[in-house]
C-alpha cells in the first residue's frame, strides 16, 4: 500500500520559524495580513492554514477538527501527532466555518492561557465584509476585509471580547495568507 499523504513543509525548520514568526506577528499586530509559504497541505485545508497547524499543533496540544476537514485528518495526525477530537475540548481548533465560541474553552480569570485559539479557514483575507479593529497592538484603528465570516460576526466577537482576558483567539487564513484576531481587540463594522 502506497501513502497518499503529502509532505509537510518544504524545509521543516525554517519554514516552521518563518510561520511561528508570522503568527506571533499577526496576533501582536492584529488584522496584519502575512503570507507564507513551503507547505502542501492536502484539500481541503489552504496552504497558510496547514502551515498554523504544523507549527502550532503537537501531541501535547488536542485539535478539534471541523468534521468538514476530516479528509485532511490523517495528514494532520500524521505531520503534528496532536490528538484530534471532534467536540471535545481543545487547545488549538481547526474550522472551515466559525465554530460556536461558546463550546470551546475560554479560560479563567485565574488562567485565561487556557483557553482555545480557532485556526478559522475564510475564503478570502483580500476581498468581503470590512471590519475596523481597535486596541493592544494598533496605534490606530485598522481596517480588515474578511470574506466568509458569518453576518453576526460582529455580535459573536463583542461576546468574546467581553470576557476579556478570557476568551478565543482567532487565526484567519486564506490561501497563503494569515491575520490574526486576538481576544483583546474589539471589532466593528466598517
Amino acid at each position: 500500500m502506497t501513502s497518499t499523504l503529502s509532505p509537510g513543509f518544504a524545509d521543516p525548520v525554517t519554514d516552521a520559524q518563518s510561520c511561528f514568526r508570522a503568527v506571533l506577528d499577526a496576533m501582536a499586530r492584529p488584522g496584519r495580513v502575512h503570507t507564507v509559504r513551503g507547505v502542501s497541505a492536502p484539500m481541503p485545508l489552504c496552504e497558510a492554514a496547514g502551515a498554523v497547524l504544523l507549527t502550532l499543533a503537537d501531541h501535547e496540544t488536542p485539535l478539534r477538527l471541523d468534521p468538514d476537514a476530516a479528509p485532511a485528518r490523517a495528514w494532520i495526525a500524521f505531520h503534528t501527532g496532536a490528538p484530534i477530537e471532534t467536540d471535545a475540548p481543545a487547545m488549538f481548533a481547526m474550522a472551515l466555518s466559525l465554530p460556536d465560541l461558546d463550546t470551546l474553552p475560554n479560560g479563567t480569570d485565574e488562567m485565561p492561557e487556557t483557553s482555545a485559539t480557532v485556526i478559522l479557514q475564510v475564503a478570502s483575507l483580500t476581498a468581503g465584509q470590512r471590519f475596523v479593529l481597535e486596541g493592544p497592538g494598533l496605534r490606530e484603528p485598522k481596517v480588515l476585509t474578511v470574506a466568509g465570516l458569518p453576518p453576526d460576526f460582529v455580535a459573536i466577537w463583542q461576546r468574546n471580547h467581553a470576557l476579556f482576558p478570557r476568551g478565543i483567539d482567532l487565526i484567519l487564513c486564506a490561501r497563503n495568507k494569515l491575520t490574526a484576531l486576538p481576544r483583546s481587540v474589539s471589532i466593528k463594522e466598517a
